[in-house]
């Protein structure tokens, strides 16, 4: 099910369209045919997502277009053939025609054609990034991936763009948009993603208004898709990693975790998300430069990022012997090579890796924590009031 919203100004033309049509009909049946377009003939600074309606007060629409420099926009046909609406925005500082054929009830047309021209933009606004991406995921992920939004520069208009982004799923799913600032907005289910899921994300934002005088550029579409369910626990109290495949047990990993001592050497607790798989990274220490005491800088192999804050779950050979029975890490999960080789391959992006038995926890904002964030706590930043997308 899809929301499809509607200006105030487009419902009540429509709704004064649909009466007059009515009594026009009755009135004159028989008579020429005539139509009715809103905006008005020779309109100006029309918002770019007040619908384009086209009514025939007498007879039937044959051919409605309503064209400009830059395109088409399209539109529908109601099935009586008496209505036809525009479905998406028309581009703001843009002049359009109107051209409808009408046919009364002995087939004789007449055509009517009318201009208008739309809102002026000061400036446009795209999208940046979206996560998942070809690139850092090859588009199959895990149960607990988002879809995050980043904006090339700051909205203000929230309500406007969320309405006009959509989220589709082979699978039935409850979900909703969260924005965490002006330039982020990210969708998440209620729940985790039913395993292999195919998801389409369509945000329509040609035309949408993102604030005064800022206008979207264009459209984008991704489509990705939901691996197996893999979900692996750990606890730093048990000092092991429990990996699931589809509610079966997989693979029993020793681990070792964050020693503590200072808050920023504790493992965080919480819902993390596999981020990146990176063959190779160089860890350096925490708010410690070189040549002060306790500086480290360390290349580490087969390392699956789950936050932020520099934690990752990765190859420790030098502490194979604490994995297993204690907590000897800067905060990292430390497991064998063996065991990282393994896990790196075996991993998809959006995993969910859920640590506990520490003091620290994971923060939502601290790279992928957004399941660190109860649902009623994360409807709270959606935009629209009016519940939860729902997504078929």
């Amino acid at each position: 099910m899809e929301r499809v919203a509607f200006g105030s100004a487009g419902l009540l033309a429509l709704a004064l369209l649909t009466a007059c049509s009515a009594s026009s009909a009755a009135d004159a049946p028989g008579g020429e045919a005539t139509v009715t377009v809103v905006p008005a003939d020779k309109a100006g600074n029309v918002p770019t997502d007040e619908a384009v309606v086209v009514a025939a007060d007498v007879g039937t629409l044959k051919d409605v277009h309503v064209r400009s420099k830059t395109g088409e926009l399209p539109g529908k046909l109601s099935a009586d053939g008496t209505r036809w609406r525009s479905t998406q925005n028309a581009r703001p500082s843009t002049s359009y025609s109107v051209t409808a054929v009408a046919a009364n009830a002995q087939g004789k047309q007449k055509e009517t054609t009318t201009t208008f021209s739309t809102v002026r933009a000061t400036s446009t606004f795209d999208i940046e990034a979206i996560t998942p991406n070809k690139v850092d995921t090859g588009l199959t992920v895990g149960v607990g991936m988002p879809i995050m939004i980043t904006f090339d520069k700051p909205v203000t208009d929230r309500v406007s763009i969320e309405r006009n982004l959509s989220v589709t799923s082979s699978k039935p799913v409850e979900g909703a948009w969260h924005w965490f600032d002006d330039r982020h907005v990210d969708f998440r289910p209620e729940k985790y993603w039913p395993a292999h899921t195919k998801v389409r994300m369509q945000a329509r934002l040609a035309g949408v208004r993102g604030g005064e005088g800022v206008y979207g550029k264009r459209d984008h579409v991704l489509d990705f898709r939901i691996g197996r369910e893999q979900i692996t626990k750990g606890s730093t109290n048990t000092h092991y990693l429990t990996v699931r495949r589809d509610g079966k047990r997989i693979r029993v990993i020793p681990m070792s975790a964050g020693q503590g001592g200072d808050w920023k050497y504790y493992t965080t607790s919480g819902i993390h998300l596999a981020m990146s798989r990176e063959p190779v990274t160089v860890m350096t220490s925490p708010g410690i430069g070189p040549g002060q005491a306790g500086y480290y800088e360390k290349t580490v192999y087969n390392t699956v990022r789950i936050s932020n804050s520099g934690e990752y779950v990765h190859s420790a050979p030098w502490s194979v012997g604490s994995q297993g029975n204690s907590n000897v890490s800067h905060g990292c999960v430390n497991i064998s090579p063996e065991n990282a080789l393994w896990f790196i391959h075996n991993t998809l992006i959006g995993d969910p890796i859920i640590i506990t038995g520490t003091p620290r926890p994971l923060e939502p904002t601290n790279g992928w924590g957004h399941w660190q964030e109860s649902w009623k706590d994360w409807l709270k930043w959606s935009s629209l009031k009016d519940g939860p997308t729902m997504t078929f």
